[in-house]
């Protein structure tokens, strides 16, 4: 079947979000070279950190997300009011430099996920159903490597989803049946790993962008603009997908995205 004209304007804004150049790029053209500078001075001991930095991020999210994100569907999502509260995040963190991430960084993933529940509210969803849950959760995982153009084929969008759509069904079960009582199930555990393995990746650039010299705090508040910005993208096009699919159907909504 064929979209109607005015779905696939739609599906084509959906994907010239998800699509778009990654993070690191959009750092790279508010930086300049010393963000290149800045990936080459992380310490090879870093992915540890950013690992278990980003792990705990997540699972903070999650427990968030199970618990409190009420947003009501058809809401209008305020994007510069969370951008402006990411800022001042960032900005506190910028002043303390990467050393702070363990402080910083589950603060600014909270406020990026109640961003992105308010969007899925805007495009139709029902953020105090599971299943939207974590749709929100595993936006984490879209858009963190298209930066890896030898390995294209499995940062798609409908490439990420794959990976992650065996997790999350998963999960879904689980929190159905049991709640998070035990937030380390091996279901919410599997889910969360293969998020962060995706969304480590943005962290670590986050990072790098954070150690370009006198970076400071307003450095830290443009940096995580950038960050929150690149992930209200995400949500957008991904629920906007999500819509189009409740409508039409998972398989014509993706042959018609990737025909455009």
């Amino acid at each position: 079947m064929t979209l109607p004209k005015e779905d696939l304007a739609h599906l084509k804004r959906a994907k010239q979000l998800l699509e778009n150049p990654g993070i690191a790029a959009k750092f790279s053209s508010v930086l300049g070279s010393p963000f290149e500078k800045g990936m080459k001075m992380l310490p090879a001991k870093w992915q540890k950190t950013v690992h278990t930095a980003t792990e705990a991020a997540l699972m903070k999210a999650l427990d968030v997300a199970i618990k409190s994100l009420g947003t009501r569907r058809g809401v209008t999502s305020n994007d510069k009011m969370h951008r402006f509260a990411a800022a001042a995040s960032g900005a506190a963190g910028g002043a303390f430099g990467i050393s702070a991430i363990g402080i910083e960084l589950p603060l600014s993933t909270t406020l990026i996920l109640r961003s992105i529940a308010e969007i899925a509210a805007a495009e139709g969803e029902d953020p105090r159903q599971i299943e939207t849950r974590l749709a929100c959760i595993t936006v984490f995982a879209l858009g963190s490597t298209r930066d890896q153009r030898d390995n294209a084929a499995e940062s798609g969008y409908f490439a990420a989803r794959a990976a992650l759509a065996g997790a999350v069904t998963e999960a879904t079960k689980f929190l159905a049946e049991k709640g998070l009582g035990k937030s380390g199930a091996p279901a919410l555990v599997r889910l969360i790993a293969l998020i962060a393995s995706r969304f480590g990746v943005v962290v670590s650039q986050k990072a790098a962008a954070q150690l370009v010299p006198v970076i400071g705090a307003a450095g830290g508040a443009i940096i995580n603009t950038i960050f929150i910005g690149h992930y209200q993208d995400m949500a957008r096009g991904h629920f906007i997908v999500r819509r189009l699919e409740k409508i039409h159907g998972a398989e014509p909504v993706r042959i018609a995205y990737e025909k455009l």
